[in-house]
């Protein structure tokens, strides 16, 4: 058994992992200046939660065996300098789980985009298949109880590879401490400008994960994202490539239909990039020994990772969606995924500026076009969301020359969105909140009412 300290340990990965610790018999301590639900609930279920709020430097002594620092940690946190000074082993949460994976064969799915949506598709087929294995995933999945699972007796861990910084200390991506004999990468998009200023270094990361691949491993590229074949094609690391790219299909009063040698399965999920992502689920799956055939039996019923083009309301003539888009390959795929699956409906947009990178002036210029697919578009930034990410306004008129579409909003106060959102006509329109926030706390139950009124 062992001794472990969580600094942090509110976080969505953080929590996750304590409680896998918890649950696996180690002593588990933490500290975190503010929690909230669902970690919160998690925690105090489990006996986890912190007595106090706050930075405990008593709380570090030479019994424990690590401390695992997560992101929202900065480089003078109180217990982490404690630590550091009592000359105590830290880890970051992707070096932990590595060390924690170490005897097991791992797969790991990275990529700019979709790659929590491929690896719920997998989990959910192996699921359905009563096939276990240990796994991270970045969202909840229908079915699955818990985003992170490991155990001492499966052979695979499959895990979600993050290219972000892995802690404070520790600027390397976190997908490099993995290691995978297995990898996918869904495609690359210049993201994380605060930390990869140029896209040839963003770049330059998924370079490196490829050669962080055991040698003689399998390697499943989207071979349709040209900047990634590029990568993949003149990697020189010895393993086996293997393309994918978005199957046939059809759509037909709505729904979206897999072509396959078995016929045309209908499915609940929709829209090329999705489409794409179920293609490269396919292979992991099968890798992982899941044939094609008992693949096309489980995908079906596969309704999606939370937050990912999530239904979150139907009226008689309308629809909302939630969908975690931000960067702008991902926006541009989820508004063009809409149009498609509901033609014709009008489709209204509305997108949150939240992160450091759709928060930077000169970064918003990649968002050009991203929204032409809807009839009506809002973009919304919450100035307390800037002020936490110590951001200077964007001039409005600087945004709508970014985005550059004919029909577009740009609002920057909470309550003037949801008075806004409320006053709408919905009838025969299909309404998407696109964020990786929460609109400013947005009263989604009133939204929601909104829509079945329609």
């Amino acid at each position: 058994m062992m001794q472990l300290h969580f600094i942090a340990i509110g976080g969505s990965a953080m929590h996750s992992l304590a409680l896998a610790m918890h649950r696996m018999g180690h002593h588990v301590t933490g500290s975190d200046d503010a929690i909230f639900d669902p970690s919160r609930t998690k925690l105090e279920q489990a006996g986890l939660l912190p007595e106090t709020f706050g930075w405990y430097p008593e709380k570090l002594n030479d019994t424990i065996d690590v401390v695992i620092l997560g992101m929202h940690a900065k480089p003078d946190n109180p217990e982490l300098m404690q630590a550091q000074a009592l000359g105590l082993k830290i880890q970051s949460y992707p070096e932990f789980l590595a060390a924690m994976c170490q005897e097991k064969s791992t797969v790991v799915i990275a990529g700019s985009h979709g790659k929590t949506t491929i690896t719920a598709m997998v989990l959910h087929v192996l699921n359905y298949h009563e096939v276990d294995t240990d796994f991270m995933v970045g969202a909840p999945v229908p079915a699955v109880s818990e985003t992170l699972s490991l155990s001492d007796d499966n052979d695979f861990v499959l895990l979600e590879g993050d290219e972000y910084l892995s802690s404070a200390i520790d600027p390397s991506p976190k997908f490099l401490w993995y290691k995978p004999e297995i990898a996918l990468i869904s495609g690359i998009a210049w993201d994380h400008v605060n930390v990869f200023p140029t896209f040839e270094d963003y770049v330059s990361q998924f370079e490196k994960f490829i050669f962080s691949m055991v040698e003689g491993g399998v390697l499943i590229y989207n071979e349709e994202d040209l900047t990634l074949k590029t990568l993949v094609e003149k990697s020189t690391h010895p393993v086996k490539k293997i393309p994918y790219s978005t199957p046939n299909h059809s759509i037909e009063n709505g729904i979206t239909y897999l072509k396959t040698s078995e016929g045309s399965l209908p499915l609940a999920v929709f829209g090329n990039h999705n489409l794409s992502n179920l293609a490269g689920a396919q292979w992991i799956a099968q890798l992982m020994g899941v044939d094609a055939s008992d693949f096309y039996e489980a995908i079906p019923s596969f309704t999606g990772a939370a937050k990912r083009l999530e239904l979150l309301e139907k009226g008689q003539k309308s629809v909302l969606f939630k969908d975690f888009a931000h960067a702008p390959s991902k926006v541009k795929a989820t508004a063009k995924a809409v149009k498609s699956q509901f033609p014709n409906h009008k489709i209204r947009v509305c997108l949150e500026l939240h992160t450091y990178s759709s928060l930077d002036a000169t970064f918003i210029e990649q968002f050009k076009d991203t929204l032409i697919p809807a009839d009506e578009a809002i973009v919304f930034y919450d100035p307390v969301a800037l002020k936490i990410k110590n951001r200077a306004p964007i001039d409005p008129d600087t945004i709508k020359k970014a985005f550059d579409h004919p029909s577009i909003q740009v609002i920057t106060a909470p309550l003037s969105l949801e008075e806004e959102l409320m006053s709408k006509q919905y009838s025969n329109c299909v309404l998407v909140m696109m964020s990786s926030g929460n609109f400013g706390g947005l009263d989604w139950e009133k939204l929601k009412q909104t829509i079945r009124k329609a």
